[in-house]
């Protein structure tokens, strides 16, 4: 596509472009909602099982400043190129036109899936309160609520997200503070406990750098959801600044929700507690928050976290089918895909892509409820991998841009913001990724028979990523972009030394 074209794109008209409609807070709360889910409320208690609470929180700590740098760089290169599907572009602009392609595919399948994996998670959770109800209409429910919630104006979309992350939001923050006051005995009935589960048995550090390793992956999925402020960027008001903003706020609430959380757990039960590692979505009263709050005496503590956990679900299904809607989008607008999903409602939905989107996600749930859970599994195995694909894509392109925009002398002071610790920020996010990815299933390799069918499973994305790239590749002779021929100027305007976007041009 052009350097017109992709200006049209990101224009505001009233038929036929995204609406930029989306605040910061709204931005802000995305990103929170795709990012805080299960993973705290519910699995957190295993990663300070495994590696004990100074190994989780060391764990978390790397992962979220892996997460810093791949955000931040996002967040320069959004701000200055303000568009939906943002990273897929930039992998375009940027890196080569098919590497953008595959990681606009990547992106929409891994959130696509994602749908089907909240859709299960939800009626395991309903099941809770109403054990004789088949969960497949659960599911079948959720799947409606959630259409119903993308396909009618973006800002619909918005408010909705932003109240289902504020009630986590509210949760982790009553979390921390009222687990701190019963470490501190400052609660009735509470016995101070200090700094007695950081010393017990092999604590803070257990297992040793492989339990660490596991950890991180663990924390690597959790802070997936991240990077939906690139997504956003397409129909945010006033990029330059909402983008910046939203971008400083996101990663420091996240990591401190995170880590914060994970130290009240450590604090309070001890890592050789068992309940840490029954803690999962099918028994929500072995979760760490379930028993913090049960010791505060809250009786109906898991009635309560169910309420969050369902809300968790739904949110991060709701972020995903917006992220995954927005990426097809993109691609049929750069003739990466059917141009019958680049089509917009009235309201700037792009409903065909909303459409096919749902229905992938509704097939695999719908996977999940034969005998056959090897399809399922064989889908939802290939997520995890697809996301760290993603983050180490945005490295690339935000590595490359920099240096392209440096080259053809512009100047740092022109961007509307401006990552930190470059070329340290994308080099690190980079080979940390790509360890991660590789290293998801190592241990597979070393066991005494390896089952290739889950290995497979597991890895198959990575070439299939390299196939989709280099398939384009040959097919549109495309090749790497020289830093000399990057398309910069048409973001940038040279005459007032200052970046601007069609979009802030028009208002």
């Amino acid at each position: 596509m052009d350097a017109l074209q992709t200006m049209k794109q990101s224009e505001p008209s009233t038929t036929t472009t995204l609406k930029r409609r989306l605040q910061s807070r709204h931005i802000a709360m995305i990103a929170i909602g795709g990012s805080i889910g299960t993973g705290l409320f519910v699995a957190s208690g295993a990663s300070v099982a495994q590696a004990g609470p100074g190994g989780a929180i060391a764990a978390y700590i790397v992962i979220g400043l892996m997460v810093y740098f791949v955000v931040t760089g996002l967040g320069e290169m959004a701000a200055l190129m303000p568009v939906s599907g943002s990273f897929a572009i930039y992998g375009e602009k940027y890196v080569d036109e098919g590497f953008g392609v595959a990681l606009g595919w990547t992106y929409w399948y891994s959130w696509a899936v994602t749908i089907a994996v909240e859709l299960v998670a939800a009626q395991l959770v309903m099941h809770y309160w109403f054990p004789g109800v088949p969960g497949v209409w659960w599911g079948a429910a959720f799947l409606v609520l959630i259409f119903l919630l993308n396909t009618l104006s973006v800002r619909g979309f918005g408010e909705s997200e932003y109240w289902f992350s504020l009630i986590k939001v509210v949760t982790v923050i009553a979390f921390v503070v009222t687990g701190l006051l019963i470490a501190a005995g400052a609660l009735r009935g509470a016995t101070a406990v200090g700094w007695r589960n950081f010393t017990i048995g092999d604590a803070p550090f257990v297992g040793g750098l492989h339990a660490m390793m596991s950890v991180a992956l663990i924390a690597g999925f959790s802070f997936l959801g991240t990077e939906l402020v690139g997504i956003t960027a397409g129909e945010s008001e006033h990029p330059r600044t909402t983008i910046p903003k939203a971008v400083r706020q996101i990663f420091w609430r996240i990591m401190l929700f995170y880590v914060l959380a994970i130290f009240v757990i450590g604090l309070l039960i001890p890592y050789t507690d068992p309940n840490l590692l029954k803690s999962d979505v099918t028994d929500i009263g072995m979760s760490p928050f379930t028993l913090v709050f049960r010791h505060a005496g809250l009786s109906l503590a898991a009635d309560a976290m169910n309420i969050v956990i369902l809300t968790a679900v739904l949110s991060a299904g709701n972020s995903g089918t917006y992220a995954a809607t927005r990426m097809l989008y993109n691609l049929a607008t750069e003739g990466r895909a059917p141009r019958m999903f680049a089509t917009l409602s009235p309201g700037g939905v792009p409903r065909n892509a909303l459409y096919v989107t749902m229905a992938v996600g509704g097939l695999c749930f719908l996977t999940s409820l034969t005998n056959n859970q090897g399809i399922y599994l064989w889908l939802l195995n290939t997520v995890g991998i697809t996301g760290f694909i993603a983050w180490l894509g945005i490295a690339v392109c935000h590595y490359r841009f920099r240096r392209g925009f440096l080259k053809q002398g512009y100047r740092l002071e022109q961007l509307p913001y401006r990552a930190k610790w470059f070329p340290f920020g994308p080099i690190f996010a980079f080979v940390l990724c790509l360890v991660i990815s590789l290293g998801q299933d190592y241990q597979a390799f070393f066991a005494s028979r390896i089952d290739w069918m889950e290995v497979l499973s597991i890895y198959v994305w990575i070439p299939l990523f390299v196939a989709i790239w280099w398939g384009y590749r040959r097919r549109r002779k495309s090749r790497l972009v020289r830093y000399e021929d990057m398309e910069i100027n048409v973001w940038l305007d040279r005459s007032d030394k200052g970046a601007r976007s069609p979009a802030d041009m028009h208002g």
